[in-house]
């Protein structure tokens, strides 16, 4: 109870916290703290701590791992595509074609399909090498399309054409264009990715692919098997858009992802209504078709490239995920090149998949031409994790 200097009496409590701070005349930038630490002398150390340092801290944590909860969040806000319906895969070198194609439910013709094998390229001149002897036996016309923009609308040198006298074996067979890049900034990647696709639409025409012809859709890193592409121009009634399942590999084949690359597709050429493209185009999936090998480069300098260049570089959210050293640990661990988690569709599968990525110490079942010339291509066996600088 406070006794007025009047008489009268007031029961309203007085701040007697601030009491002697707070009614003292001063400047105003001096009431005005004295005022702040009146408010802040009513709170405990744990309020002080959770404020300042652990709010902060937890602020900081998830804008550096924002992707991440975004990822592992997915089951929550994602849904899986629809399964494709999975063909049996029947080989061996020991049996007939036409035994091969009844297997498969097809039947044999009197004469191969030709076949087109399109890519768009990039920088992967080993890659491709290893692609175009797998598949020369059995292709009859290589189509290859250089641009020198980047899907991300960086300036690229034309590493196709600087290299092509080791092609040599190919060039009878090849028809090479190049297609200018439109370098519009702020552009999402996938406008220019799809830009060039259209070009390289044009590029098949030019080389004479025809009805019936046999078309091979896929990026120069996924590579389906010759034994494959054998069965598929020599059986009928296969279907007119076929996906192949491929063993999937990052940076060497050392590192088995899983079997759910799907993306590479053949086709049975249609004028007019066959369109190059890179996304899923029917519900059928040949099992064990190949194999992908993704950021599988002899260079480190070819990494820092890669991430920089392809419709996915707003991945690279840090300056530091580009240096050299960080990049050839995460190699030799296994790990992922932009700190991400797996891309999946439940937790089970995330969950699974968290962590390192076992090394695998198997090469069998691996392209003939990689595995007669090991001492070259050593980088991408089991054990050779080691990367040059270029």
């Amino acid at each position: 109870m406070l006794i007025m200097s009047d008489g009268y009496s007031s029961s309203k409590k007085t701040d007697d916290i601030c009491q002697d701070v707070c009614a003292q005349h001063a400047t105003r930038a001096a009431l005005a703290m004295s005022r702040l630490r009146c408010i802040l002398r009513g709170y405990d150390v744990k309020t002080y701590i959770v404020v300042f340092l652990i709010l902060p801290l937890a602020l900081f944590g998830l804008y550096l791992h924002v992707q991440k909860v975004t990822y592992f969040l997915r089951p929550l806000w994602d849904s899986p595509p629809r399964p494709f319906r999975e063909i049996p895969h029947f080989y061996h070198e020991n049996v007939s074609m036409e035994t091969l194609c009844n297997l498969h439910g097809w039947k044999i013709r009197e004469s191969p399909r030709r076949v087109f094998d399109a890519v768009l390229f990039s920088n992967e001149i080993d890659i491709l090498r290893i692609r175009w002897n797998e598949l020369y036996p059995y292709v009859t016309e290589f189509v290859l399309l250089e641009s020198n923009s980047t899907f991300s609308g960086l300036p690229k040198p034309l590493i196709f054409a600087t290299n092509r006298h080791k092609f040599k074996f190919i060039e009878p067979r090849l028809t090479y264009g190049v297609v200018g890049g439109r370098f519009k900034k702020g552009e999402n990647p996938f406008v220019e990715e799809a830009y060039q696709r259209v070009a390289l639409d044009q590029l098949l025409r030019r080389a004479g692919i025809e009805d019936d012809d046999l078309l091979i859709m896929s990026d120069v890193d996924e590579i389906p098997s010759a034994h494959t592409i054998n069965l598929l121009r020599w059986c009928d009634d296969i279907p007119p858009v076929l996906h192949l399942q491929l063993r999937n590999f990052l940076y060497s084949f050392e590192y088995h992802i899983d079997n759910k690359s799907w993306r590479a597709s053949v086709h049975i050429y249609r004028s007019g209504k066959t369109r190059y493209a890179h996304f899923r185009q029917a519900d059928i999936l040949l099992s064990d078709a190949g194999w992908h090998c993704s950021f599988c480069f002899r260079y480190i300098r070819e990494f820092i490239f890669k991430m920089k260049a392809y419709s996915h570089n707003d991945r690279v959210r840090f300056s530091h995920f580009l240096n050299p050293k960080r990049i050839q640990d995460v190699i030799c661990k296994g790990a992922d090149l932009f700190d991400m988690l797996p891309e999946e569709y439940t937790f089970k599968e995330i969950i699974g998949k968290m962590g390192p990525i076992p090394r695998s110490y198997s090469a069998v079942y691996l392209p003939q031409y990689l595995l007669n010339n090991a001492e070259k291509y050593k980088y991408l066996l089991p054990g050779n994790c080691k990367r040059g600088s270029g």
